[in-house]
């Protein structure tokens, strides 16, 4: 079972910029797909990016393509999400996860989370 972490969250200026990272342990992280999700408040948890195994595919939802990019270093078992250019909107908390299959973009194909982070970025 795998344990993950996140850290990088904090306050922003709108325009800025920000890089999440998840540390995972407890598995063998090259064996996970791995995601960012965020749940802003009064809103459902919703998909961010997510890597697969080897960092070799990756996916967005369309709000963030082209400003953020997800990246992942197995051998140091951590996941990063470089957030640039980033809106009001991106507030949230900001979730890692994990699961053993690549494709899905809802909250219950992933079987492990972290505690989140918060990201606010002011106007």
């Amino acid at each position: 079972q795998v344990q993950l972490v996140e850290a990088g969250g904090g306050l922003v200026q709108a325009g800025g910029s920000l890089r999440l990272s998840c540390a995972a342990s407890g598995g063998t992280v090259s064996k996970y797909v791995m995601g960012w999700f965020r749940q802003a408040p009064g809103k459902e948890r919703e998909f961010v990016a997510a890597i697969s195994w080897s960092g070799g595919s990756t996916s967005y939802a369309d709000s963030v393509k082209g400003r953020f990019t997800i990246s992942r270093d197995n051998a140091k078992n951590t996941m990063y999400l470089q957030m640039n250019s980033l809106k009001p909107e991106d507030t949230a908390v900001y979730y890692c996860a994990a699961t053993t299959a690549w494709g899905s973009r809802d909250k219950s194909g992933y079987d492990y989370w972290g505690q989140g982070t918060q990201v606010t970025v002011s106007s």
